[in-house]
C-alpha cells in the first residue's frame, strides 16, 4: 500500500497517524524529539511505501529544474506511477502482493488519478505488472461543487449558524454556495465564513491551534491546505500548546532537520537545505477540476474503493462526500448501518455496487486517523481483509 499526501512529506502519515512510530509529546528542550512505536501502525496489516510527493516535497528533489517547476495534479500523479514502476522492478518479490493506494484530504483528488494511470498500464500489459486491487481515501477533496457546497448545510447541522442564517443562505443562494449568484448571497456567505472561522473546521470540537506549516499565498492553495497556518521558511514553526494535536507537527521540524536523522534516512548532502512539512512555495498546478470521473471509471472496472469520513470535519463534510457518491448512481447493496468496535458504534457505513464502501468515523476530523487511530486501524484492517466493517 502507498499513502499519498499531496505536497506534504511522508512524515505526515508515517509519524502522525498510520505509521510505525509516533512522537513523544514532551516540551521541546533543544534535544532530538523522541519517538515510540505506534501500536496501531498500519504496517501491522500491510507493507507500506511512504513517499514524498510531488517532487521537491519533504526530502525529495529534482536533478532537472523542470521536474520541480512542472508540478500539478496530473504531472505529480504520473511521477508516482513512474516511481512505482521503478520500485517494483527493483523489488519484484512484492509484485504478487495485493496493491492499494490511499490518502486523505487533497489526496482524494490525486489517489484515483494515480490508480487510473496504474490500471491503464495493466491494461496495456506494461511491465512490471502491478497487482492493483483498489484504493482508499479519507475526507477526500473531490470536486468544489460538492466539497464546498455542503459546508453551509453541515455548519447548520453542527449548530455553528442559526436557522435564520441558514434559511437566508438557501433563499438567496438557491442551493449554489460556490458561485455567488447575487449580492445578498455573497453577504450571507460572508457571515457564514466569519462564524466558521471561530472554530477549528478540521474538527469542530478541538480548539484552534497554531499549525506548523507555511501560510497559503493564494485562494487555490488555501483550498488545498485548509489545515495550515503560518511559518516562514528558514524559521522554526510557531510553538502550539502541548495539548494541541499540532504539537507533533512542531516537533517534526526539529527531528527531521537534525543531522542524525538526515544521516539515518540517507538524505544526500546539498539536496535539501531545510525540511518543512508542507512546501507552499512549490509552483503546484491545481489542474484537475474533478476526480469523480476517475472514481467512476475505477469502480466500474472492478477495483475496490473505501471512502471514509471523520464525521466532525467541516472542511470536507461527510455530507459532501455522500453527495458525490450518490452522483455515481450506484445501487445500494448494503443498507446504512452502524459498524462497531468493542461493542460500541465506531461510525456508520453503507455499501454500493461496484465494490464501493462508504464509512463514517465517529468523532473523527479531517485527517480521521489522527483523531481516531484505533477506529481507523480496525476499519482499514477489516476492509483490506475483505471483511464487513
Amino acid at each position: 500500500m502507498i499513502p499519498i499526501h499531496a505536497s506534504s512529506s511522508y512524515i505526515q502519515p508515517m509519524e502522525y497517524n498510520s505509521g510505525p512510530v509516533k512522537f513523544v509529546l514532551a516540551p521541546y528542550d533543544g534535544d532530538l524529539p523522541q519517538l515510540v512505536y505506534n501500536p496501531l501502525s498500519w504496517t501491522k496489516m500491510a507493507s507500506i511505501i511512504f513517499l514524498d510527493s510531488p517532487v521537491s516535497s519533504g526530502f525529495s528533489y529534482a536533478r532537472d529544474p523542470k521536474g520541480r517547476d512542472d508540478v500539478g495534479d496530473y504531472s505529480s500523479s504520473l511521477q508516482v506511477q513512474r516511481f512505482l514502476n521503478k520500485w517494483f522492478i527493483d523489488h519484484p518479490q512484492y509484485l504478487s502482493n495485493p496493491f492499494y493506494i490511499g490518502g486523505d484530504s487533497y489526496a482524494g483528488k490525486v489517489v484515483p488519478l494515480i490508480a487510473q494511470y496504474v490500471s491503464e498500464g495493466i491494461e496495456k500489459r506494461q511491465q512490471p505488472h502491478i497487482n492493483l486491487k483498489g484504493y482508499l481515501v479519507g475526507n477526500p477533496m473531490t470536486d468544489p461543487k460538492f466539497d464546498r457546497n455542503f459546508q453551509v448545510q453541515a455548519a447548520h447541522g453542527f449548530g455553528i449558524i442559526s436557522d435564520q442564517i441558514y434559511e437566508a443562505a438557501m433563499r438567496n443562494c438557491k442551493g449554489d454556495y460556490v458561485n455567488h449568484v447575487n449580492q445578498m448571497c455573497a453577504e450571507v456567505l460572508q457571515t457564514v465564513k466569519s462564524l466558521i472561522s471561530e472554530i477549528l473546521d478540521a474538527h469542530i470540537l478541538y480548539k484552534k491551534c497554531v499549525f506548523s506549516a507555511p501560510k497559503p499565498t493564494n485562494d487555490a492553495t488555501a483550498r488545498k491546505y485548509m489545515l495550515e497556518e503560518s511559518i516562514e521558511l528558514n524559521e522554526a514553526p510557531g510553538r502550539p500548546a502541548i495539548d494541541c494535536l499540532t504539537y507533533g507537527y512542531y516537533l517534526s521540524y526539529f527531528w527531521m532537520n537534525n543531522n542524525m536523522t538526515r544521516d539515518a534516512l540517507g538524505v544526500k548532502q546539498g539536496t535539501v537545505d531545510e525540511w518543512v512539512r508542507c512546501k507552499r512555495e512549490l509552483p503546484y498546478k491545481f489542474d484537475m477540476p474533478s476526480s469523480i470521473p476517475y472514481h467512476l471509471n475505477l469502480t466500474m472496472r472492478g477495483y475496490r474503493a473505501l471512502v471514509y469520513s471523520g464525521d466532525h470535519d467541516l472542511q470536507v463534510p461527510q455530507l459532501s462526500t455522500q453527495a458525490w457518491i450518490r452522483s455515481l448512481n450506484f445501487p445500494i447493496v448494503n443498507d446504512w448501518r452502524a459498524w462497531h468496535l468493542d461493542g460500541q458504534a465506531a461510525g456508520f457505513t453503507m455499501g454500493y455496487a461496484n465494490n464501493l464502501t462508504f464509512a463514517t468515523v465517529k468523532g473523527g476530523g479531517h485527517i480521521a486517523p489522527e483523531y481516531r487511530p484505533e477506529e481507523c486501524f480496525v476499519m482499514a484492517e477489516r476492509w483490506l481483509a475483505n471483511e464487513p466493517l
